[in-house]
């Protein structure tokens, strides 16, 4: 994990603030970022790092927005194929899984505490 992300990690919990990791974790097809990269969504909507840009991006962080409400984590799946990547004007083809993780100073503190 990039050290931005693990910074950006610790000042969120260490004010409270919960925070959504965002990683990817299964891809299939042409996608813009591989397996292992992620982001960071935080509670005022800002993001740290990347999952690949653009409506992908975007729609993973009002996910992550909703989870930080529902107090959950989940696998979401994007699907960039060909026929709804043009549908916005996308370049990519392919499906990507990513682990929206919750997680919150409670979870930091007892790593065993699982918010799925």
């Amino acid at each position: 994990m990039d050290i931005q992300l693990i910074r950006e990690l610790v000042n969120q919990l260490s004010s409270g603030e919960k925070v959504v990791l965002a990683t990817i974790c299964r891809t299939k097809g042409s996608t813009p970022q591989k397996s292992g990269a992620a982001m960071v969504i935080r509670q005022d909507g800002n993001i740290v790092g990347t999952i690949g840009g653009g409506c992908a991006e975007a729609e993973v962080r009002r996910e992550a927005l909703s989870l930080m409400v529902e107090g959950q984590s989940r696998i979401y799946k994007l699907d960039l194929t060909n026929e709804a990547a043009a549908e916005e004007g996308m370049v990519c083809g392919g499906v990507m899984d990513v682990f929206l993780e919750l997680i919150t100073m409670k979870s930091a503190e007892n790593p065993a505490y699982s918010t799925l």
